[in-house]
């Protein structure tokens, strides 16, 4: 009877750690997408506001190699190596929930922060190289103008707010960009903070769903391991 416990217990576990292996590239996948999409950005961003997809790629790599671990501790019914993965999953488990509930509490006060540092980079664009390259980059790309509107440039405003009436049509000048009024068809009509905002809001949204979600599917993980584990030890 034991025996066919413990074999039961042995395929379940393999197969565990076979899909386990598979969501620890997923972690990484959804990690490296996060930073590139909001990483693009980070000059608008405390280094804090990018930490938890970097945490959550090395902890995608650890689950992949704790993963083969448990594999091989099944397969030799080796009672130590099981007691070393569920505790390595244990580890990874306390991460990826830490990763969850940062990401869960900078969501929430990313905003002023945010907008804070947009309006000090704002200000420097004419007497800082790489705020100047930055809020081009940025109006370019999410097709913004300005913290809330294109009124926050108050001096010369850049040609990055400014684009061709329709498709194919020539970009405006400088002089032409610098004297639209808000609701021009010209000048984009939102703002980047809304924008850069949302980004960062969906980009919790992935780390939350993806850190929680599989850190509870690895309490599973801990069970199998210390049910082998002690029945590997009852059977000695």
């Amino acid at each position: 009877m034991k025996t066919c416990e413990l074999s039961l217990i042995k395929y379940l576990l393999f197969g565990f750690n076979l899909i386990f292996a598979i969501s620890g590239i997923g972690i990484i996948i959804a990690g490296a997408l996060v930073l590139s999409d909001v990483g693009e950005y980070q000059h608008f961003m405390e280094r804090r506001l990018l930490a938890p997809p970097v945490v959550l790629i090395v902890a995608g790599c650890i689950v992949f190699l704790v993963a083969s671990l448990g594999c091989y501790g099944a397969i030799r019914e080796s009672y130590h190596m099981l007691m070393a993965f569920a505790v390595c999953l244990l580890i990874i488990f306390i991460i990826e929930l830490a990763v969850g509930i940062a990401a869960a509490v900078y969501q929430n006060e990313v905003h002023e922060e945010l907008k804070n540092i947009m309006r000090k980079s704002l200000n420097a664009y004419e007497s800082s190289d790489s705020d100047r390259i930055a809020w081009d980059n940025l109006q370019q790309k999410l097709k913004c103008c300005g913290v809330d509107n294109a009124t926050d440039w108050t001096r010369k405003r850049p040609q990055s707010c400014c684009h061709g009436v329709r498709e194919g049509a020539a970009e405006p000048d400088a002089l032409h960009c610098t004297n639209a009024r808000p609701g021009d068809d010209i000048l984009y009509s939102s703002g980047c903070f809304e924008k850069i905002e949302m980004k960062t809001k969906d980009a919790s949204k992935v780390l939350i769903g993806v850190g929680i979600g599989i850190a509870f599917i690895e309490i599973i993980g801990i069970i199998l391991a210390c049910w082998m584990a002690t029945a590997i030890k009852n059977r000695s």
